[in-house]
C-alpha cells in the first residue's frame, strides 16, 4: 500500500499559507481545514493552513511526515436519509513544532501572506499563565505566546495596520477569543509593551469569538485498515466526523468579507454579539439541555448510547415531548425556527455511525443541569405557572442517578468532589419514608453552591420532584417515565 504524500497523492494545488492554526488535533482538521478546503474550491480564498502544534508533545511528525494530507470521512443523516463521504484534505502544508522549531514557527509570524489566526487548544489553552516573560522561546501559555507572536509581527511591519490579524478561536469556553485578547492585553501589560501596540491590537486585529458544532469521532482505531484499503493509501491521520456542522461567528463586516466560509455552501454565519448570546443559549438548551435531562432517565432505564435511546418508543417520545413542551416554547425567538433547529437536532440523535454513551456524557451532570436544563425549567414555570412535568421527572431521575446504582449493577458517578459528597450523605442517611425522601430532595434543591439559588424557592418544585423519585424508587426509571407520557 502506497504512503499518503504529495508525491504520491497526484497534481494538488498550491496556496499561500495565509492561516495559521494552533491544534493539530481531530477537530480543527474535521471542521476549520475542511472548511478552508471548500472555499478555496468555490469561492477562491487561495489560502492553505500552517500548523502550529500548541504544545512539546503532539502529531506535528506524523502530519509533515504525510506533507499534510489526510482523508475525511463524514457520516450521519441529512433529511432523514443516511449520508456517509469521504475526502483527501490537501489545505494544510505543514506543523511546527515551536518547542524544536522556534526560529522557523516565529518566521511564520512574520510572513507577509499570513492574515488569519484559527485555534483549539482545548478549555485548558485559554489560560492566565505566571512568570511568562516576552523572550521565553517559547511561552508556555497559547495567550503568551500569541502576545509575543504579535508584537514580533508589530515590530516586524512597523505597526502597519494592513498586517494585523484576523484570531478565530474555537475553544469550547464563552466568549473563547474575547478571554484570549483579555489575557494579550494582560502580558502585554505586564511586559510594560509600548501604547502603540496596544492601539495596533486594537485596530488593526480582530479577535473573534466563536460557537462550534460538529461531533467529531477522530481516528478510526478499529476499522482504519478498511478505509486504508478503500482510499489506496497508508493514511495514519484519518479523521471521522459527523456530516452536520455549524459554526457561529461573532465579528464585524469586514471580517466576514476577507473569511467569506458564509459564502461557500457551509453552515457558517457571522453575527454580533447579541445574535451570538441568543444562539449560544438556543444551542446550551436545545442540544445539551435534552441530552443532559435525558441522560438519566435513559441510563437508569437500562440505555447506554443515545442512539439506542431515541429507538426506543417510550424513551423517544420522552425526549421528544420534553423539548416540545417544557423547553422550546420556553427559548425567546422565532418558534419555528427553534422547532426546525430542534427537529435537525434530533436527526443528529439517530446517527448510526456515532457511540455517543450516556456515561460520557454524565460527567458534572450537576452542573450541566444547571446552566442547560434549569433555566428552561423556570421559564416554563414563569410562562405557564405550573412546574413541567418532564423536566421535573428528568431532575428526579438526575438525583436518583447520583445513588450509584442501576438494577444491580454499580456505577461509577464523576463529578466534583462537594457533589458527590453531597449525594453520599444524602443517600446513606435516606430511611425510606416519605419523610425522608422529601428531606432528601429538600437538601439537594437547596445546595447553592451547584443552584446558585435554593430551588426548595421555586413553589411546587419540591412536591414535584419528590413524587416522581417516589415512584422511580418504586417502580423502577422506565416504568415511571412511561407514567410521564402524555
Amino acid at each position: 500500500m502506497k504512503a499518503l504524500n504529495r508525491s504520491t497523492a497526484g497534481d494538488l494545488p498550491n496556496y499561500p499559507e495565509r492561516v495559521i492554526q494552533f491544534g493539530e488535533g481531530n477537530f480543527l482538521r474535521a471542521f476549520v481545514d475542511w472548511m478552508i478546503q471548500r472555499m478555496n474550491q468555490t469561492v477562491d480564498f487561495n489560502s492553505s493552513v500552517a500548523i502550529v502544534q500548541p504544545i512539546e508533545q503532539g502529531l506535528a511528525d506524523l502530519i509533515n511526515k504525510q506533507d499534510g494530507l489526510y482523508h475525511l470521512v463524514l457520516e450521519g443523516m441529512k433529511d432523514g436519509q443516511v449520508v456517509k463521504e469521504s475526502e483527501l484534505i490537501h489545505c494544510v502544508t505543514r506543523c511546527l513544532n515551536p518547542h524544536t522549531q522556534f526560529q522557523e514557527y516565529r518566521g511564520l509570524f512574520e510572513s507577509p501572506d499570513v492574515r488569519f489566526v484559527v485555534s483549539n487548544t482545548t478549555e485548558a489553552g485559554i489560560q492566565w499563565a505566571d512568570g511568562e516573560s516576552l523572550d521565553m522561546e517559547p511561552q508556555h501559555s497559547f495567550p503568551g505566546k500569541m502576545t509575543a507572536l504579535l508584537y514580533r509581527r508589530f515590530q516586524k511591519y512597523d505597526g502597519a495596520a494592513d498586517k494585523g490579524l484576523i484570531i478565530i478561536c474555537c475553544e469550547l469556553i464563552e466568549d473563547n477569543a474575547d478571554k484570549l485578547k483579555e489575557y494579550v492585553l494582560r502580558h502585554a501589560a505586564n511586559w510594560k509593551l509600548e501604547q502603540t501596540f496596544i492601539d495596533w491590537l486594537e485596530n488593526a486585529c480582530a479577535f473573534c469569538s466563536t460557537l462550534v458544532d460538529r461531533i467529531v469521532p477522530g481516528f478510526p482505531r478499529d476499522t482504519v485498515k478498511t478505509y486504508q484499503e478503500q482510499f489506496g493509501f497508508e493514511d495514519n491521520l484519518i479523521v471521522v466526523g459527523e456530516y452536520y456542522h455549524n459554526w457561529v461567528i461573532k465579528a464585524p463586516e469586514w471580517v466576514a468579507k476577507e473569511f467569506p466560509a458564509d459564502q461557500a455552501g457551509l453552515n457558517v454565519s457571522f453575527v454580533d454579539e447579541a445574535e451570538q448570546r441568543k444562539i449560544r443559549d438556543q444551542k446550551v438548551r436545545i442540544l445539551n439541555g435534552s441530552h443532559t435531562g435525558t441522560m438519566a432517565v435513559a441510563y437508569l432505564s437500562g440505555f447506554d448510547t443515545v442512539r439506542e435511546s431515541m429507538e426506543n418508543e417510550h424513551l423517544g417520545k420522552f425526549v421528544r415531548q420534553m423539548l416540545a413542551e417544557d423547553i422550546v416554547p420556553n427559548i425567546p425567538g422565532d418558534q419555528d425556527y427553534l422547532q426546525q433547529f430542534s427537529d435537525k437536532i434530533l436527526e443528529r440523535f439517530y446517527n448510526p455511525f456515532i457511540r455517543h454513551g450516556w456515561l460520557t456524557i454524565s460527567l458534572n451532570s450537576m452542573s450541566k443541569w444547571e446552566t442547560r436544563v434549569l433555566p428552561s425549567l423556570l421559564d416554563a414555570k414563569r410562562n405557564t405557572g405550573r412546574v413541567p412535568d418532564k423536566l421535573a421527572f428528568s431532575l428526579a431521575a438526575l438525583i436518583a442517578f447520583y445513588a450509584g446504582q442501576r438494577a444491580e449493577e454499580m456505577y461509577v458517578c464523576r463529578d466534583n468532589q462537594d457533589i458527590l459528597d453531597l449525594y453520599q450523605r444524602v443517600w446513606s442517611s435516606y430511611d425510606s419514608s416519605p419523610e425522608g425522601l422529601h428531606k432528601l430532595v429538600e437538601t439537594v434543591l437547596a445546595y447553592k453552591a451547584n443552584w446558585k439559588m435554593n430551588l426548595n424557592e421555586v413553589d411546587g418544585l419540591t412536591d414535584a420532584v419528590t413524587s416522581r423519585l417516589a415512584r422511580i424508587l418504586e417502580i423502577g426509571v422506565f416504568e415511571a417515565m412511561k407514567e410521564t407520557l402524555s
